[in-house]
């Protein structure tokens, strides 16, 4: 199909479900919409034939796709976004990221990103970090809003990821969660990877790493608790598979919770509060804030003990 396309074939497992829902859950990077696109610009063949995105598969068949590949000279571009700086230095800055802000750009999501933002306010990251990344030392899921660590030098790139790297870092998440756990406070060990049938998702398997949850109980409602979290590692979406792990998801969380959420939340109600370090050429940690956002905490104020 040409150099800006990678051709991917698999055989399907498992019977009776549509072809685009089931491209959807294996590639990770393309939303429904995208697969839907894909298949109509007849990028996909099932057993050799062009199909709809409806198309019921049996199970055995061989599906071809072609993905668009990323033009390699197309740079992430810095945008005039603006951003919530809730700290700052000569060395590196602390931003409230948003709920719905993609951190890093992606196949469909190649502008209004963080690293856009970034690029927009501190052009000197482009110069010593991928481009890719622009001195952003970790990362937020989309729907997840609160604080982000960046560097702006490539000393305090190299030192902060040290900080990472040896779990000295400490980050306080705030989660509404579904019911009240069994204990007030606990401690979740159980390793995280991908989720081998929905590639979309993260699940506890014993395949993945690592994967280590600190929670306590703040405030319980008729329904929810409030809970502070602390995870001592960083696996994509841990707080979210650990707390659905023990039988307390994520309010409005519809990947990993209910599909059907008792109150209405346009994302899912996780926060990341605070986030302790050691600045660069700095002897002690300091701990920067972010507040939880006006809607979350009207959510709380209405919910019913």
């Amino acid at each position: 199909m040409g150099e800006n396309y990678q051709a991917v074939e698999f055989t399907v497992s498992t019977a009776g479900e549509r072809l685009d829902k089931a491209l959807a859950a294996r590639f990770a990077e393309l939303s429904r919409a995208q697969v839907q696109n894909l298949i109509r610009d007849q990028l996909v063949t099932v057993d050799g034939e062009f199909v709809k995105a409806s198309y019921r598969l049996g199970g055995g068949e061989l599906i071809r796709v072609q993905i668009p590949l990323p033009e390699q000279d197309q740079a992430p571009q810095p945008e005039a976004i603006p951003l919530d700086i809730l700290y700052e230095d000569d060395n590196l800055a602390v931003v409230n990221k948003p709920a719905g802000m993609v951190v890093h750009p992606a196949y469909g999501h190649t502008s209004g990103t963080l690293v856009n933002a970034v690029l927009a306010r501190w052009p000197q990251v482009g110069a010593f970090s991928d481009p890719e990344r622009a001195g952003i030392v970790h990362r937020l899921d989309k729907e997840t809003s609160g604080v982000i660590l960046i560097a702006k030098t490539e000393a305090a790139l190299a030192y902060l990821r040290e900080q990472f790297k040896s779990r000295s870092v400490h980050k306080r998440y705030l989660a509404l969660v579904e019911g009240m756990p069994d204990t007030p406070e606990g401690v979740i060990d159980a390793p995280v990877g991908r989720d081998p049938n929905q590639r979309k998702r993260m699940a506890v398997t014993h395949a993945g790493r690592e994967a280590v949850t600190e929670f306590h109980v703040l405030e319980t409602y008729a329904y929810y608790s409030l809970v502070e979290v602390f995870p001592r590692t960083g696996r994509t979406h841990q707080i979210r598979v650990h707390m659905a792990f023990i039988g307390h998801p994520v309010a409005g969380d519809t990947v990993y919770g209910r599909r059907k959420q008792r109150i209405k939340l346009k994302r899912h109600f996780l926060h990341a509060e605070s986030i302790t370090f050691t600045p660069p050429g700095s002897l002690e940690t300091i701990t920067v804030k972010a507040p939880l956002p006006v809607g979350l905490q009207n959510i709380l104020n209405k919910l019913p003990h």
